[in-house]
């Protein structure tokens, strides 16, 4: 057992009997329960397993070096996606994303991914495979959703909030194109001192998913020169390309 995983370990010891109020409108409460070393082709990290009071789902994180008490944390939260994480789906950018994003964390000092058990944007398996036949009819993500009788987007992430917080992280940078998540976390109270773009190019069987997340979700993803100007101070990362900074108009 590596140094940092052992202070993990001391987390899931002092979370034992841990019971708050919640975080959320649903009162959403996690505790450590248990941390082991994660060697993976993307570096050496640490998995730290958490339960929560709402539903039983067994969240993760993998963490790479010592991030308590540490302040501006390289962070990623990604939403499971089996389709894509483990069958290599070409529909999404989910793999991709994930993969990315352990391979820039694994060669940092510290950093953190989070694995939330959100399939299908909160939807579940079984209501994405239903909107992806609705998607083969022509409708977009979106659409698809609110064809099912949910939101565009049934994500909250009140638990990656109590996690962050769990693992005694002061602040984080994010990795996401989403403003939502940035917005939700803050609300839990999680200082975002930055936020990380993570774009990854497109395939022909997912372009029209990310133009929809762009167009209709307000992701911060540009495909025809659309200028962000509240970004416009953000390094663009695209992956296997150089880092560049966007050009001043």
């Amino acid at each position: 057992m590596t140094s940092v995983t052992a202070g993990l370990q001391h987390l899931v010891e002092r979370d034992r009997d841990h019971e708050c109020e919640g975080y959320g409108p649903n009162h959403l409460c996690v505790r450590l329960v248990g941390a082991a070393d994660l060697p993976t082709r993307f570096g050496e990290f640490s998995i730290v397993a958490f339960w929560n009071n709402r539903d039983a789902k067994e969240h993760v994180a993998i963490v790479r070096g010592d991030v308590r008490d540490r302040e501006q944390v390289p962070c990623r939260v990604h939403s499971e996606c089996l389709t894509g994480d483990a069958l290599g789906s070409l529909r999404c950018d989910c793999r991709d994303q994930l993969e990315a994003a352990l391979r820039r964390i694994g060669e940092l000092p510290q950093g953190i991914v989070l694995y939330m058990r959100q399939e299908g944007r909160g939807i579940g398996l079984i209501n994405k495979v239903r909107a992806y036949a609705l998607q083969d009819r022509g409708l977009d993500t979106v659409e698809a959703n609110l064809a099912l009788g949910f939101r565009d987007d049934e994500r909250d992430y009140a638990i990656a909030a109590h996690m962050i917080h769990s693992l005694g992280v002061k602040s984080i940078r994010l990795m996401t194109n989403n403003p939502q998540k940035v917005e939700q976390l803050q609300q839990y109270g999680i200082e975002v001192d930055g936020r990380d773009p993570h774009i990854l190019p497109p395939n022909p069987h997912n372009l029209f998913y990310l133009q929809t997340k762009a167009n209709r979700s307000g992701h911060f993803i540009d495909f025809a020169g659309k200028p962000h100007l509240a970004e416009q101070g953000d390094w663009v990362r695209v992956e296997g390309m150089p880092e560049r900074i966007p050009e001043e108009e």
